[in-house]
This record gives structure tokens, sequence and C-alpha cells, in this order.
């Protein structure tokens, strides 16, 4: 199963460095060019046209890593012990139905040339039905040892506290899922932010999920302390996951980094949210996952800071929201600022995995 994980990283390395070029010019040959707002930095008005909806070589790349991976090693049948498992297949499912739903909405911005994109009642809708579904399908499939892909109880480093239910778990779910999708879109404002901080969360997402197999309750006789160990379904699938997108990513970083050749879009940074989120509920660390994508929570709450200032006081907080647009207009150049915001991400995500581990040693 280890060299599972290998694979899924390499071959999404490999897929996405080979594959994008093809779609920038596949887009680029269409018109599929990118809208830039009159009302940011003045900066940004040369990027008008790049090709966007690059969402789709990661996400299509991510898919593929998966199941060649499974293929290469000779586990590709689902009832193999290292097969696809449900948990696997869900994070994967969510990934594809919020892009798509992205897909749609980068779609009705170029072609039929409408600035908003989908109405805001039909973005949500579609982000609704992919999210409840995900949701529900989640606390089916129950294993061996009754663990299902999701819990309803919530979660930090694990389980904690009463079960909330299901129907109070789906609406939890819900908003991790557009919490999320709506923080790395907010995010994705400059060339390779959003898909560098993304990189360093999935690598943690493979650390994570390897250490909760090898801690295992499902491994307790061999366990030196069985009361230190994680109920959770299939964590070492949920790795190769982890693995596949964070080669997936790097390799679109290749191409998305300043001057960026391709845009994600929605189609990107909603999938990008939405598999974040499933990572973060199918491995039980739902409230972890606050740190460990500290930045993209950051930025999202530049916004909500901007317009509750706005709106209550008539004044402006930040010089322009998003935040790292407020450094732009205060004369950081963008590499200048998406560097520094990697190595804010960079910082959370090590205090997540700190955090992460000190919760073990502490049960230990």
């Amino acid at each position: 199963m280890m060299k599972q994980i290998l694979f899924a990283g390499v071959i999404g390395l490999f897929l996405t460095l080979v594959g994008t070029p093809l779609l920038i010019k596949l887009l680029a040959r269409k018109g599929y060019g990118q809208y830039i707002r009159d009302d940011g930095p003045r900066e940004h008005a040369s990027k008008r046209g790049t090709p966007t909806m690059g969402g789709i070589a990661f996400i299509l790349a991510t898919v593929a890593a998966y199941f060649l991976a499974k293929a290469i090693t000779g586990y590709l049948d689902p009832k193999a012990d290292a097969g696809p498992t449900f948990s696997g297949l869900l994070v994967l499912g969510l990934m594809v139905g919020m892009g798509l739903v992205g897909f749609l909405d980068d779609y009705i911005k170029i072609v039929k040339r409408r600035s908003l994109g989908l109405r805001a009642k039909a973005k949500m809708a579609g982000q609704l039905i992919v999210g409840i579904g995900f949701a529900v399908l989640s606390l089916q499939f129950a294993d061996n040892r009754g663990n299902t892909p999701a819990s309803t109880k919530l979660s930090f480093i694990t389980d904690f506290g009463w079960t909330i239910g299901p129907v109070l778990f789906v609406i939890w779910a819900l908003f991790m899922i557009l919490a999320m999708s709506n923080g790395v879109n907010l995010t994705d404002g400059l060339d390779g932010l959003a898909t560098g901080a993304s990189v360093l969360v999935f690598g943690a997402y493979t650390f994570i999920g390897v250490w909760q197999f090898q801690e295992s309750c499902a491994n307790a006789l061999t366990l030196t302390n069985p009361g230190a160990c994680y109920e959770v379904r299939d964590p070492l699938d949920l790795a190769v996951v982890a693995s596949a997108l964070m080669g997936a990513c790097l390799g679109f970083l290749w191409w998305n980094t300043s001057p960026a050749k391709i845009f994600m879009g929605d189609t990107g940074s909603l999938a990008l949210g939405g598999v974040l989120a499933g990572l973060a509920i199918c491995s039980r660390t739902e409230l972890l996952m606050a740190i460990l994508g500290g930045l993209f929570v950051l930025i999202t709450m530049s916004v909500v800071i901007q317009v509750g200032s706005f709106r209550l006081t008539g004044k402006r907080v930040f010089r322009m929201a998003p935040l790292q647009h407020h450094f732009e207009l205060k004369g950081w150049s963008e590499v200048l600022v998406v560097v520094r915001f990697w190595i804010i991400q960079g910082i959370c995500v090590i205090v997540g995995l700190g955090l992460f581990y000190a919760g073990w040693a502490a049960d230990k």
C-alpha cells in the first residue's frame, strides 16, 4: 500500500506536468480566457485572456493517478485488501462533483460572456446537491468494525463529544464543504497562491493517513498502547488520494506559478475546497482543518471583516479584500505576497501536525 502512495504522487505529478500544456493550447485555441475585474489591482489587467478552467488538469490527473497506482500495484479490484475503498471513492467523487459545478460556472462566464457565471441560486443548488450526496453516503458502507467513512461525532485529531445525529452531521458537513470551497476560491487570486498552499495541506494529509493506519485500532493487538489508536475506516487509502492530489497540484503549479500560463478557475478552486473538506471529514480531523488550512481561513476572515466593517461603520479595514490584494495595494509585488503567504501556510501545517502528534503522544 505504501507503494500506491508513492506511485499516486509521482503519476499525478507527471500527468499535470505533461498534460497541462496540452490543456493550455486547447483552451487558448477556443478562446477560453480569464475575465479580470476592473476594480482589482492594475497589474492584473495583463492577465486578461489567460486560459482558465485549469482545474480540469489536476482533477483528471488525480483520478487517473489514484486508479493507475492501484492497477500498477495489482490492487484495482475493490474486493482486494488494498483496492479502492468507499472513503477514497467518496472523497474523489466530492472533488469531481464540486469541480463540475465550478466548470459550469466558468463555462458560462467565458462562453456565454456573463461575468457572474452561474446564477447564485443555481450555483448554491449544485453545491448543496453534491455536498448532501457526499454527507449522506459517507454515513453508509460500514466495515467489519462498524466504521463508516464519516462519523456523526465532531472531531479534532480524533472523534470527541456526543453524537450529533445524521441530520446535524449533514448540515455540519455542508458547512465545511462550502466554507473550504469559498476559502480556496477567495485565495485563488494570485498566480500559484491557492495551488501551492493546497500542496502543503495535501502533504500533511498524506502523513496523517499513514500515521493513522500505523496506529489504527484495527491493529490494536500490535500497538504498544491500544488506547492510543484511530478509528478511521480507510486511512491509508485517504493517504493515496492525498498523495495523488499533492503530486497533481505540484505539477500544475509549474504552469500556474507567476507568470501563470493557466488559471485553475472555479473548476479547480471548488474542487480543491471540496476535497480538503472531504479529507478532513473522512480522516476525523474536521476542526484540525481550520489550522492545517489556516491561510484559507485567514483570507476568508479578511473578507468577512471587510464586509462587516463596511456595513456597520461605512469604513474599510483593508485597502481591498481578500487579504492578498490589500498587500498588493500596499506595494508588495505579487511574487512577494505569494511566497510570504506560502510561508504562513507552511507554519499552519507545521502547527497542525504538531497538535496532531501531541494529541497522540498525550494519549500514549
